[in-house]
């Protein structure tokens, strides 16, 4: 596991600033070397990993933040795990109305493209 900023961030892909920020929303919580430098815990590691796995499901990173404190307040996770599905259900319906969204606007493509297909034909009749 790395502890140093830079090791962390090429571990994840990412650039320091963007651990930086995820410590200035109070996502990571890193202590601080004698020289002041920040050290990663395995927490900060786990969080991180967290962080991106909700970034990758479309969570916002408040509702993140509020699902990764909320083991904090409560070991058992059962609190984390609540907020979690709540959060994971929402998300779920934005996504069936998305693809209902797609679906409809791919059906009104279809239609207009068979249109101007078939309005194409007749131009190229009339002239030919």
């Amino acid at each position: 596991m790395a502890c140093k900023i830079s090791e962390l961030a090429a571990e994840f892909g990412v650039s320091t600033r963007t651990i930086r920020y995820y410590e200035e929303l109070g996502l990571l919580k890193p202590k601080r070397s004698q020289n002041g430098r920040r050290c990663y815990s395995k927490k900060d590691y786990t969080r991180l990993k967290l962080i991106f796995r909700g970034k990758q499901l479309d969570f916002t990173l408040d509702e993140i933040k509020e699902m990764i404190e909320l083991f904090d307040c409560d070991r058992s996770g059962i609190k984390q795990l609540e907020k979690t599905i709540e959060y994971g259900k929402q998300k779920r319906r934005e996504v069936a109305q998305q693809i209902q969204n797609l679906q409809e606007l791919q059906s009104e493509l279809e239609k207009y493209l068979a249109e101007f297909e078939t309005r194409l034909k007749n131009l190229r009749e009339e002239q030919g």
